[in-house]
């Protein structure tokens, strides 16, 4: 995981513990206070988002907890890793695509970011510019050539 990964994880169970919890416990409070639990919808949404949040508060302890931080700067400049943004097209005539690879908990493949344990990343890690890389996806083998690698 990179450190700004590991940071947003630590924000977002701050939220959890300090803000979320405050909030639903509250809602349930107020749920009771209509009566007859067993028709009463509102306690029953705030019950299932107080496990939906102590679930994730658990997760995020034990994701912070045995994280491995991985400094980009300590890798070769020109060499695919965690924390590094590369920029590679498929051969022949590919347009151009930029990835930043991230810890699992980090992807968002929506916004460039890519989980080291994605079947691209595991092709392109290790491997540095000027490169063409064979990528085995579920979709198909495919080559691709690689541009540029960047600290992101």
């Amino acid at each position: 995981m990179t450190v700004e990964g590991k940071a947003r994880l630590e924000e977002e169970l701050e939220d959890l513990k300090v803000n979320k919890r405050k909030e639903v416990v509250n809602r349930i409070k107020i749920a009771r206070s209509y009566g007859d639990l067993s028709e009463n919808s509102e306690y029953e949404a705030a019950k299932d988002e107080q496990s939906f949040i102590e679930g994730r508060i658990s997760t995020l302890e034990r994701q912070i907890r045995y994280a491995e931080i991985v400094d980009p700067e300590t890798i070769e400049k020109d060499t695919v890793s965690l924390g590094k943004r590369v920029r590679f097209a498929e051969v022949p005539d590919g347009e151009e695509e930029e990835y930043e690879i991230v810890g699992k908990a980090e992807a968002d493949p929506m916004n460039g970011r890519i989980s080291n344990e994605s079947p691209i990343a595991k092709a392109l890690i290790g491997r540095k510019i000027g490169e063409d890389v064979e990528i085995e996806t579920p979709g198909g083998t495919f080559t691709v050539h690689i541009f540029a690698v960047e600290t992101a």
